[in-house]
């Protein structure tokens, strides 16, 4: 079974929330999927505050241990320093395996 990634981000400012889905689309997403994801979605939530989820699916558990350890410390560090939470941005990660899934 596959394996997901979700990272939640909720923001208090609209335009910073733009700036991160353009970091993502332009470039982090993919810098996740060459460190092992399969896919990559970014999601806007309904409702309020402005909250986005980007969910990653990697083909197994195994794949996502080696991104934390390779890949994920460099690719974090980067988004903290553009977007800390003194920003108006709060985190919030949970991954777990994916039981069923049709397509």
């Amino acid at each position: 079974m596959s394996f997901r990634y979700t990272v939640q981000a909720t923001f208090e400012d609209l335009e910073v929330a733009r700036e991160w889905i353009d970091w993502l689309v332009e470039g982090h997403c993919a810098e996740v999927r060459k460190g092992g994801a399969s896919n990559a979605q970014v999601v806007r939530l309904e409702g309020d505050p402005i909250t986005l989820e980007v969910r990653y699916d990697f083909p197994d558990r195994e794949t996502f241990e080696r991104y934390e350890a390779d890949h994920a410390p460099r690719l974090r560090e980067d988004g903290l320093q553009r977007f800390p939470v003194e920003r108006g941005i709060r985190y919030r990660r949970s991954c777990g395996e994916v039981v069923h899934f049709e397509g």
